[in-house]
């Protein structure tokens, strides 16, 4: 299906600039959508069949227990990002989308009960457990928002391999930190494992995600 790549890079882009300022958002202010400069389409008038496949994984949770990387139940449905804390620019991207889902899934309680968020840092060196619970804490999810990261970064790698997740690390400056390139990446998984979509920068947009989304829940194995 066919996307207008140009109108949404520039969406994208605006949503960019509402992020530039950092992780901490106070609780419940997620970023303001955009002005809409196109029309998601039609919810069912499309199909997303599988692209791809991802296998179990457990990581350790925001209280530090190890938890399932996809803790989903037939019928449901899980955004999976993955950021690293000392991003400044992709990862505040992509948190600011699940935040904005977040709140828009709160207000659709049927859809909500089927759609899990998933945070992964792909730094488990410093976003500790207590790291990612406190960002838990200034997003103040309203739903079903799960933050993850690995012991260390050999339980990382099989992970990101499985989801195809570029991740290469960047000396940084004398007395700057080392920083991470990767290509920014959200992924819509279904209970099989399925990868149904995958979102990059030029399509950060909550109405084209929801739209994927209830375009998929009637049947998400």
């Amino acid at each position: 299906m066919r996307r207008p790549g140009g109108a949404l890079l520039s969406l994208a882009l605006a949503q960019a600039a509402l992020v530039a300022t950092g992780w901490a958002r106070s609780a419940g202010a997620a970023p303001a959508a955009p002005a809409a400069r196109f029309e998601a389409p039609e919810p069912g008038s499309y199909e997303l069949p599988p692209i791809d496949r991802v296998g179990p994984h457990a990581l350790l949770g925001a209280t530090g227990a190890r938890e399932p990387l996809l803790g989903l139940a037939r019928g449901e449905l899980a955004l999976v990002s993955f950021v690293y804390l000392h991003c400044g620019e992709a990862c505040p991207l992509a948190t600011a989308l699940l935040q904005r889902l977040d709140r828009e899934l709160a207000r659709d309680p049927r859809l909500a009960a089927r759609v899990e968020l998933v945070t992964v840092s792909f730094d488990p060196r410093r976003d500790t457990p207590e790291k990612l619970r406190e960002l838990r804490d200034r997003l103040a999810p309203q739903g079903r928002w799960r933050f993850l990261t690995a012991p260390d970064e050999a339980a990382l790698r099989p992970v990101l391999a499985d989801f195809g997740q570029d991740a290469v690390w960047i000396p940084g400056e004398p007395n700057a930190p080392d920083a991470l390139r990767h290509v920014l990446k959200v992924f819509v998984v279904d209970a099989s494992g399925a990868v149904r979509q995958i979102y990059s920068t030029g399509f950060l947009d909550s109405r084209l995600v929801l739209a994927d989304l209830r375009t998929l829940l009637p049947i998400a194995p």
